[in-house]
């Protein structure tokens, strides 16, 4: 036998045994929603870049749904009605059952402000986790940092969520975190330390 042949039966046992063990990793994890509601301006778009920097650093497949980002290119046609919010939330749901089911960790940040499109989500996404991001009304006012507050409060923006349109609290949420009085940093390290403590995700390393 050449030694180029032996060489390539050597580099297939390799190829082999590295794809089964990465099969075996696929096996073992589940890709799951983890859903940010709460309203404009909390932190939750923040606060999900963040626990992805850190689930990336450990090897983690991690995609964000940015709501403003799901809008503009697969919802530019939607307005901002009940009905168009849910289908829009429909969308993200679906987007993000596509990529959990292929072991995909999913951080979707959408301002959600209904009860009923939460339990949809629930219903749709398993396994699926609700974080509360929680900062009062005066509190993103203060902040604005996309100007929406102003202009909404001009009367330049309708059916804004908690100017003229509602944001329904969530009673139960599987997590909540107040952004108000903790840093986006320790925000997230508690998202993280959540995920891992009902055991969606595992790691030796210690998040930092």
């Amino acid at each position: 036998m050449s030694s180029m042949a032996s060489l390539s039966r050597i580099t297939f046992r390799h190829m082999y045994r590295l794809q089964k063990e990465f099969n075996t990793h696929l096996s073992i994890f589940q890709g799951i929603t983890v859903w940010f509601t709460g309203l404009s301006g909390a932190g939750k778009s923040t606060i999900c870049q963040l626990v992805k920097d850190k689930l990336s650093a450990v090897r983690f497949s991690v995609e964000i749904l940015d709501g403003d980002e799901v809008r503009k290119h697969l919802c530019a046609e939607l307005g901002f009605s009940q009905e168009d919010r849910f289908k829009n939330i429909e969308r993200a749901a679906f987007i993000a059952k596509l990529l959990s089911r292929n072991h995909i960790i999913v951080l979707a940040s959408f301002i959600t402000p209904y009860k009923a499109m939460r339990d949809y989500l629930k219903h749709e996404l398993d396994p699926f986790v609700e974080v509360y991001v929680k900062c009062s009304l005066k509190e993103c006012i203060h902040r604005d940092v996309k100007g929406l507050y102003r202009r909404a409060l001009d009367g330049e923006v309708v059916q804004f969520t908690g100017i003229s349109d509602p944001y329904e609290e969530p009673e139960h949420p599987d997590l909540m975190i107040d952004t108000e009085f903790e840093t986006s940093e320790k925000s997230a390290l508690k998202v993280l330390a959540y995920l891992r403590q009902q055991g969606f995700i595992h790691f030796d390393e210690e998040m930092k």
